[in-house]
Order: structure tokens, then C-alpha cells, then sequence
């Protein structure tokens, strides 16, 4: 099967799931998940392997065990091609449309470290910055979770602290309801837009 673009049936899907995410729901409108979620997220991802990799679709239903969050399915179906620890590229989509991303999206503290190490260098650190500014220039927005204080050992008035208080970072971009998302053109622009991420990617697995 080639892909073809996700059918606005598959947003509307989760329009309607997040206004009744029960079994009820789920049971009657499978079938549009399986045909306009899953179906075209598989094609889009075998068109995208042979450049970068194999991804792995995530499940559809939640791990309540120990959420509050009690509502059974999740309200966007993504994928990741996994390049290294919690690291690599991911595409969803969802009510709001299509979204890509990359980076890393957790971290070992010895992992993490020897990131911040690398940030807190003057060429390393500088060489991240440049590529970031490159990305949020071309409409990526910067993304991860960050401490709100200066991690330990960093001073506050660090150059690029903004930076080293992230414990997990990426950038992301969205296409939201382009008409492009319903297209073929959608395989192309999410390879250009992975290509241009792949030096950040790279940036990681050299300094992490």
C-alpha cells in the first residue's frame, strides 16, 4: 500500500475520541482507526524506512496502572525511529493535525551529564546552539522537559543555562491542517524535514 495522505476522517477520529474516550466508542469506530489511522501511518512509515530506519507505531491504548488519568486510549497515534537511547525521530497525528520531531526524550543521569558537559564547552556548546537557532529559523520550535533552577555545578549566569537545564530535549514541527497532510507531498516533506533535524540527532549520539 503507498501512502496516500491521512484522510480527514482519521482527525475527526480523534476529535470524536477525545470527546467520549470509552471502550464504547472505541469498539463501534475501530475499523476508522484501523483504516484511516493505521493504514496510512504504516505506508507512510515503510516509504520513509529505507532513508531512516524502521519505526516502531506506538499502541493505541494507555497504561493506566498508576495514572489518574483513568481514560483508556491515547489521542494521537505516534511513531518513533529509534536511533539511540530515547533518542531518534518521531511523527504523529492527531485532532490538531500532523507534527514531527527529533532529539532525545529522556536520559540517564551519566547520559545527561556528559550532554551538559559537552553544552558547557565553548566549541561543543556553541556548535548546538548554532544548529538550534538553524532549526527555530526554518520554523522548529525547541521543546523537552528543563529544571526550573540551574542544574548542580552551573553557574546561573552561564551562557547557554537555558540549555543546560534541559533534561530531555527536541524540536518539533507542525503541519497542522495543511492540505499537504492529505497528500503524498506529505512522505517528501517529512523526509526534508527529518534530514534537516539529522544534525542535531547527530550532535547527540557524538556528545551523549
Amino acid at each position: 500500500m503507498s501512502f496516500t495522505g491521512f484522510p480527514a476522517a482519521a482527525l475527526d477520529f480523534y476529535d470524536d475520541l477525545e470527546l467520549d474516550n470509552s471502550k464504547t466508542f472505541w469498539t463501534a469506530n475501530k475499523h476508522v482507526y484501523e483504516e484511516s489511522v493505521k493504514a496510512p501511518m504504516v505506508a507512510l512509515l515503510a516509504e520513509l524506512e529505507p532513508e531512516f530506519g524502521a519505526a516502531k507505531i506506538f499502541r493505541p491504548y494507555r497504561d493506566v496502572r498508576f495514572a489518574k488519568d483513568k481514560t483508556p486510549y491515547k489521542t494521537a497515534q505516534g511513531a518513533f525511529v529509534d536511533l539511540g537511547p530515547s533518542t531518534g525521530y518521531y511523527v504523529q497525528v492527531s485532532a490538531p493535525g500532523v507534527r514531527v520531531g527529533a532529539g532525545f526524550y529522556e536520559a540517564s543521569s551519566e547520559r545527561l551529564g556528559r550532554i551538559r558537559t559537552a553544552i558547557d564547552e565553548d566549541r561543543r556548546g556553541k556548535q548546538l546552539e548554532k544548529l538550534l537557532l538553524a532549526l527555530q529559523a526554518e520554523g522548529w520550535e525547541l521543546g523537552g522537559e528543563k529544571l526550573k533552577t540551574s542544574p548542580r555545578g552551573y553557574d546561573a549566569d552561564h551562557p547557554r543555562i537555558d540549555l543546560l537545564r534541559h533534561k530531555s530535549m527536541s524540536v518539533n514541527k507542525s503541519y497542522g491542517f495543511e492540505p499537504i497532510i492529505h497528500t503524498a507531498d506529505l512522505v517528501d516533506q517529512i523526509r526534508r524535514d527529518w534530514r534537516a533535524a539529522a544534525p542535531l540527532l547527530d550532535w547527540i549520539a557524538t556528545n551523549a
